[in-house]
């Protein structure tokens, strides 16, 4: 089965023809706005794809109603409608995919990937807020964790490369990109992650900040008078890279810094400051580690942010080799020889997990 994957995340969208062998025919990638698709670029994108015979959209947020992915139908649009204020970076552009698409390809099966399944099953430990039950049941907030299909896809494909079963392999995968997380992934099951109710908890990020404290939020509402809208766009536009370096790219950031740039300096401290820490939280969820893997777009492709997080990391057995690390090269193995634990630099390939979902939710009969 052919699967037109459209993958709508919170800087750009990617579409792309996957076969019934997991191999990516074209892809297409076009930026995104606050929602806004390129419309006239996408229907060229898609009509140029011959034999699409199901499409999967990549929904970030399935909410506490959706923990699975699904068929598209009316219920389930209004659905995410409603809860687009839970992710307003994502939601807004897969609608638009979801419609444009729809208007393209209207008898072609479509299902709604949902991003948040990959952790549906985190043990309670790791998916409950400390926060009161009547908040917990009437409103479903817990940790739903995202990027599930990368971490899902990178934790296979790291047993793959090792040569191990999955079940026997505990895995901190680490997506970095615009949006950045962390999984805890131990016998191919996710058992920790870094975001939560939303896409805004755990790393510093290229325009949101990560975990920040709630009492600050508290404080700045009472005393310099900070609504809820410009809290919002503070937190999910203006923080991060941004809001530190003055650039939401790390590329950027890492030349600032060469230049003695002290913003850019603090902003790449920050960053790998919490990404250390979180990547230890995450092998302590699994009791110990057997491999480390960078994916995304700033994991695979910056060498200074693997080596500064992995130099901070030797007590957990990591050790990568500077010259391997160097060389950009998909699905490589960059340990220092003699290391204890595993690192890997896996190529991102969410639309090849997504497409393997779409034919699973089709294979089962309306």
């Amino acid at each position: 089965m052919r699967v037109l994957v459209v993958n709508a995340g919170s800087s750009s969208l990617k579409v792309s023809l996957v076969d019934a062998g997991d191999k990516v025919l074209v892809e297409h990638e076009f930026g995104v706005s606050e929602g806004r698709l390129d419309e006239a670029a996408l229907a060229t994108a898609v009509r140029g794809m011959d034999g699409v015979e199901a499409i999967g959209h990549r929904v970030v947020h399935g909410g506490p109603r959706y923990t699975a992915s699904t068929r598209i139908d009316h219920e389930l649009i209004s659905y995410l409608v409603s809860i687009s204020d839970l992710a307003p970076l994502h939601l807004p552009s897969a609608l638009a995919g979801i419609s444009s698409v729809r208007a393209l390809l209207p008898r072609i099966p479509a299902v709604a990937c949902i991003d948040t399944a990959f952790h549906s099953r985190m043990p309670a430990a790791a998916s409950t807020y400390a926060i009161p039950k009547e908040w917990r049941d009437r409103h479903g907030i817990r940790r739903y964790g995202f990027h599930g299909f990368s971490h899902s896809y990178a934790s296979r494909r790291a047993a793959e490369m090792l040569q191990r079963p999955a079940s026997e392999l505990r895995v901190v995968t680490c997506h970095l990109g615009s949006g950045a997380s962390l999984a805890a992934v131990a016998g191919g099951r996710s058992v920790d992650t870094t975001m939560g109710f939303t896409p805004l908890e755990g790393l510093v990020m290229a325009t949101r900040s990560g975990t920040v404290d709630p009492g600050m939020m508290l404080w700045l509402q009472r005393h310099a008078g900070t609504g809820e809208a410009e809290m919002s766009d503070a937190l999910d536009q203006r923080s991060g890279l941004l809001g530190l370096a003055g650039t939401p790219d790390m590329r950027e950031v890492l030349k600032r810094m060469a230049a003695g740039d002290d913003a850019a300096a603090l902003a790449f401290d920050v960053y790998i400051h919490r990404l250390r820490a979180l990547i230890a939280a995450m092998a302590a969820a699994m009791d110990g580690l057997d491999a480390l893997v960078f994916t995304g777009g700033v994991g695979e492709n910056s060498p200074a942010v693997r080596a500064a997080a992995a130099s901070g990391l030797r007590f957990l057995g990591l050790e990568i080799g500077p010259t391997l690390n160097a060389s950009l090269v998909d699905d490589a193995d960059i340990s220092a020889p003699g290391a204890r634990v595993v690192t890997l630099v896996i190529k991102a390939r969410e639309d090849v997990e997504v497409a393997r979902e779409v034919r699973h939710v089709l294979s089962v009969p309306v």
